[in-house]
């Protein structure tokens, strides 16, 4: 093959593979080469044609198949090479997916590419413990926020520990189990109502999908009394989960089931 191929990054949505969106589908059933997350549904591969070249490349917080410069290459090899690659992520690739890297990556390399989004689990699966992110009662701000928080100047944490704490009503903290204790911590320190209501929910939107409600107060104890909670997890902090008990659906309809 002699020219160019294209890569498509795909969000394949937060679990539930019937989550992905219609054009994600579509760039799947037209690859040649998939290179898939660890949170991207393994199911979703059937949606590629057989003969497609299959590529595991997912992350553990402290081990990683593939690192992401290696990654950004082979991407950018497959489609010098004339194929039709889809990078297949998590969520949505442009929310804590480094989808940015890969595009620059491909644009230094004169790659085409197209980005095409999905649903990101920081929405996802709070909706399906019955917690919708925004209400006209209860919070009409969101914010989204890594729980691997990079170290940088005193100044600016303060700032951004602030806002958080004071200036958005429901923040969503990905991946951020680990670093529960720091997060409670500095939210509380910089203002939030230690009787904030806090929501951890694992595995969202999954068959196996569980939650712990507490607060800002005991969320911790609350979590080591269900050691099952564990990463992936959105740590979903504000009044919105006073809704849960009301209008929680799918971990009743699973029960039922």
């Amino acid at each position: 093959m002699s020219q160019k191929g294209k890569v498509y990054l795909v969000g394949a949505g937060p679990g539930d593979p019937k989550l992905i969106t219609v054009k994600g589908m579509e760039c799947l059933q037209k690859a040649d080469v998939v290179v898939y997350d660890r949170l991207a549904n393994p199911a979703l591969l059937e949606y590629a044609p057989p003969q497609a070249e299959r590529i595991y490349c997912g992350k553990l917080p402290d081990h990683h198949t593939m690192k992401q410069e290696a990654i950004n290459q082979l991407l950018a090899e497959k489609a010098l090479e004339g194929h039709t690659v889809v990078r297949l992520k998590g969520g949505d690739p442009s929310v804590f997916g480094r989808v940015g890297e890969e595009a620059e990556h491909l644009v230094d390399c004169g790659i085409e590419y197209e980005i095409v989004p999905g649903v990101t689990a920081g929405i996802a699966a709070p909706a399906y413990a019955g917690i919708p992110v925004t209400h006209r009662d209860y919070g009409s701000s969101f914010a989204v926020v890594t729980g691997h928080l990079r170290e940088e100047k005193p100044e600016l944490a303060v700032e951004k520990w602030r806002a958080l704490a004071q200036g958005i009503d429901t923040v969503a903290f990905y991946m951020g189990i680990g670093n529960l204790p720091m997060i409670r911590a500095q939210l509380i320190a910089h203002g939030k109502d230690r009787h904030t209501p806090v929501a951890v929910i694992a595995w969202g939107t999954l068959p196996d999908q569980a939650t712990v409600t507490g607060t800002l107060a005991d969320i911790e104890q609350r979590l080591a009394e269900n050691p099952h909670i564990t990463n992936p997890a959105i740590i979903l902090v504000g009044d919105v989960v006073r809704l849960r008990e009301k209008i929680k659906w799918f971990e009743s309809t699973q029960v039922k089931a």
